[in-house]
């Protein structure tokens, strides 16, 4: 990170009041951008990368179903036939792209924003003492930080928002409802790569980097105590996702599985006289024969969205408490 001093300061004779001049602020964001350009150049390429990667696998998967609708291969019943079944083979590559490497990648994306770009943002400014120049230039420190802010911030979003975009459309238009995979939208690394889950984990990944980067004040401790928050943070969201939203309860026959795509909370059994039990007590308990429906409670696929927002709320809320927290410190 580059230790420049920023440029245009102001004369030592103007008052202590005055609103700092236009060129000084140039100045400042054309070192913000400076400091930054490695940063920019990283997430340029890498959402290059990765529209190319899942235009590709769209383009892809659209031939390959085609091909299929066109020779009556698309349905399952006709894949017993083998010149059904090497049609549908290419098609494993594109799905296994898609499912099995950007999924997880889009998952632990925030992950290594808070940890590479918002734990060292003001940890290395502290760390090496460059941070005690703000004091001697002509901006205010409230506003040196917003523009330090602002640069990795916008890049973040604009990046994080193209990604989940992307994803989505591919998601839903061609792994979904394809004719193979089946990928339900609330799995471990569907969930969180789909929909606001990217933009708003980037955003509170990086806002907390920075807020832990402001208090250690050491880079390297400010990038392992900012993973460890993050992947708590992610655990503690996790295990509350099922309240964020009110489940499905059904009564049904006994056997009856949760809808196509549905997120399966707990389910059970009734007994004639109207005690429930969960189907894990049932495991050694051989009266559960004696069963005369089922209960299931769980979240249909149409609760995906307002499952995200919420938990998108929640998470841009606490975004926005950590930078408050961030300038309050800078101005002390």
């Amino acid at each position: 990170m580059s230790t420049d001093v920023l440029p245009d300061r102001a004369p030592t004779s103007a008052p202590a009041d005055r609103r700092p001049a236009t060129p000084a602020l140039r100045g400042l964001i054309w070192l913000t951008l400076r400091q930054n350009r490695f940063l920019l150049w990283t997430l340029g390429v890498l959402l290059v990368l990765a529209v190319a990667d899942l235009v590709w696998i769209h383009v892809a998967l659209r031939h390959i179903i085609g091909v299929l609708r066109r020779t009556g291969c698309y349905y399952p019943d006709s894949w017993s036939d083998s010149e059904c079944w090497a049609l549908l083979a290419p098609i494993n590559r594109p799905n296994f792209w898609y499912l099995e490497v950007l999924q997880p990648a889009v998952t632990v994306l925030p992950l290594l924003i808070g940890v590479f770009i918002g734990a060292p943002l003001l940890a290395q400014e502290y760390e090496r003492g460059t941070i005690r120049l703000i004091r001697a230039q002509s901006v205010s420190p409230a506003r040196w930080l917003a523009v330090r802010l602002a640069v990795p911030g916008l890049a973040v979003l604009a990046v994080s928002g193209v990604i989940a975009v992307l994803m989505t459309w591919v998601w839903w238009t061609d792994i979904a409802h394809g004719p193979d995979a089946f990928d339900p939208p609330f799995q471990f690394f569907t969930y969180p790569a789909i929909g606001l889950a990217p933009v708003a984990w980037s955003l509170f990944a990086l806002a907390l980097g920075v807020l832990v980067g402001q208090l250690v004040r050491r880079t390297l401790p400010a990038m392992f105590a900012t993973g460890a928050l993050v992947a708590t943070a992610h655990g503690l969201v996790v295990w509350a996702r099922p309240l964020f939203y009110p489940v499905v309860e059904q009564v049904a026959p006994v056997g009856t599985a949760q809808p196509t795509n549905a997120w399966l909370i707990d389910q059970g059994v009734i007994f004639p006289d109207g005690t429930r039990v969960t189907t894990d007590s049932c495991a050694l308990n051989t009266t559960c024969n004696t069963a005369s429906a089922s209960w299931l409670r769980f979240h249909p696929a149409a609760h995906l969205t307002p499952i995200q927002l919420v938990e998108a709320g929640i998470l841009l809320a606490l975004a926005a408490a950590l930078l408050i927290a961030v300038f309050r410190r800078i101005r002390a």
